[in-house]
């Protein structure tokens, strides 16, 4: 399993990308495996503005529908549409091709969240 030090992580197993006033999401390594295949992807409209906690989409697997969380509040500016075509890319490149949206955000807002670095979310994981 696949965990970067460059990325933050949540306890429902998404990563961040922090650059500046811009986040990019996607689901971890972990979070593919137990979904498995993924069969399908559905991710919010350009513009849309979320709210953390607030569903940013769904992801369809062969075993199940998983719905994704926002972590951070914030407005989406670009999804990855490459998942519309090829929702695999999430099963074999999680950090990569896999991400899943980019938001605009306050850099307040990252204040109000837990997050986890990467030492952090490898005890979590490793504890499931």
């Amino acid at each position: 399993m696949e965990i970067r030090s460059e990325l933050q992580y949540t306890e429902d197993h998404e990563w961040l990308l922090i650059e500046g006033k811009t986040v990019t999401i996607g689901i971890t390594d972990f979070a593919q495996d137990s979904l498995g295949d993924i069969v399908y992807v559905e991710l919010p409209e350009v513009g849309t503005v979320v709210e953390a906690g607030e569903s940013l989409g769904n992801i369809e697997s062969v075993k199940a529908v998983s719905e994704i969380f926002c972590p951070v509040d914030g407005e989406v500016v670009e999804v990855n549409k490459l998942l519309e075509e090829e929702p695999e890319k999430v099963n074999s490149d999680p950090f990569d091709e896999g991400w899943m949206v980019k938001l605009t955000i306050a850099p307040a807002s990252l204040r109000e969240i837990k997050l986890l670095d990467d030492e952090q979310y490898s005890n979590l994981v490793e504890t499931k």
